[in-house]
C-alpha cells in the first residue's frame, strides 16, 4: 500500500495557507477547552465537592495552555531531537508548519503554564492538572492524524498486511528527490498513536472521571494519564522508526522511551497518593443541600 498524495495545505486563502498541522493543534485546544467546561458544570462527577476551577478561570486557562503547547513543544523537539540541525539554521525554530513538534517538551511547557496559572490565580496546580488531564488524549489524536497527512514519522519496516510505502512524490520532493523511508513496507506508526494516545486514552480517563469519580482524589487523574500515555508511547516506540537524526542508544531504547519512563513513575505515585489521600470535602453549599428525591 502506497502512502497517498495527502495535501499538507487543507485550505488556501489568498496568501494565508491553512494546513492540517495548524488545524489538528486548533482543534484540539478548543474541543478540549469545551470538554473542560463540561467536567466543571457537572456536578455528579465531583461527589458534592467544589469544582477546581470556575468557568471564567478555565476560560483564561485556554491561552496558558496554548503558549504552554507551542513553546515548550517545538523547544522540547529543538533540544531533544534536532539540536544540531535547528543550531545551523536558527530561523527553522519559528518554522512550525515544517513539523516538528515534541509531545514531552508541550508537557513540560504546558507544566509550567500550569504552575503559573494556579499561582496567579491562588488554585491547587495537581487539581488543575486533574482538569486538563482529561483533555489532553483529544489534541493527541488530532496531533497523531496530522502527522500521518504529513507523510512523517512513520513505523519501522513490517510485513503486515496495512503496512505502507512512505514514498510518495511529495514526501520526494520535500527531501530533494529522494525517499529517506525508502520503499520497505512500514508500520503506519501515526495511526497505532492516534487510537491508543488518542481514543482509548481518552476512554480510560473518562471511566476515572465520571464512573470512577477520581476528580476530588487530588493527583488520581493526573496520574492515570502519566501512566497511560507512557505506557503507550513505550510500547509503540518499538514499532515506530526513529529520527534519522538520532543516535543509537544502549538496549534498544529510543529518545520517546527515556523521556517517557519518568511519567511512568511520577504518574504510579500520584494514582497511588490520590487513593490513599481523603478527597476533597464536600462543599458547604452541596452539604445544606436538600437530598434529591
Amino acid at each position: 500500500m502506497i502512502f497517498p498524495e495527502f495535501d499538507p495545505v487543507l485550505i488556501h486563502l489568498g496568501p494565508l495557507a491553512i494546513r492540517w498541522y495548524a488545524l489538528a493543534y486548533v482543534s484540539g485546544i478548543l474541543l478540549g477547552w469545551r470538554y473542560t467546561v463540561t467536567l466543571v458544570r457537572n456536578p455528579r462527577i465531583w461527589l458534592g465537592s467544589q469544582p477546581t476551577a470556575s468557568v471564567a478561570q478555565i476560560d483564561d486557562l485556554v491561552l496558558w495552555i496554548t503558549l504552554g503547547v507551542i513553546l515548550g513543544g517545538r523547544l522540547g523537539y529543538v533540544l531533544f531531537y534536532d539540536f544540531k540541525t535547528m543550531m545551523a539554521d536558527p530561523s527553522e525554530i519559528f518554522k512550525v508548519w515544517h513539523g516538528g513538534m515534541s509531545f514531552h517538551g508541550g508537557l513540560i511547557g504546558v507544566t509550567l503554564a500550569l504552575l503559573g496559572f494556579a499561582k496567579v490565580n491562588k488554585l491547587n496546580a495537581v487539581r488543575v492538572a486533574d482538569l486538563v488531564a482529561p483533555v489532553v488524549p483529544i489534541g493527541l489524536f488530532f496531533g497523531r492524524i496530522a502527522n500521518f497527512i504529513n507523510g512523517e514519522l512513520w513505523g519501522r519496516p513490517t510485513n503486515v498486511p496495512w503496512g505502507m510505502v512512505f514514498c510518495n512524490g511529495r514526501i520526494a520532493q520535500m527531501n530533494g528527490g529522494n525517499c529517506p523511508a525508502g520503499l520497505f513496507t512500514r508500520h503506519p506508526s501515526q495511526l497505532y498513536e492516534a487510537v491508543l494516545e488518542g481514543l482509548v486514552l481518552f476512554g480510560v480517563l473518562r471511566w476515572a472521571t465520571h464512573k470512577a469519580k477520581w476528580l476530588p482524589r487530588e493527583g488520581a487523574i493526573t496520574g492515570l494519564f502519566l501512566m497511560g500515555y507512557a505506557l503507550a508511547r513505550i510500547s509503540l516506540e518499538n514499532v515506530r522508526q526513529p529520527d534519522a537524526q538520532m543516535p543509537d542508544f544502549p538496549l534498544g531504547l529510543t529518545m520517546g522511551m527515556m523521556l517517557s519512563a519518568p511519567m511512568l513513575l511520577i504518574g504510579a505515585f500520584l494514582v497511588w497518593r490520590g487513593l490513599n489521600k481523603p478527597p476533597a470535602p464536600p462543599s458547604e453549599a452541596s452539604e445544606q443541600a436538600p437530598a434529591a428525591p
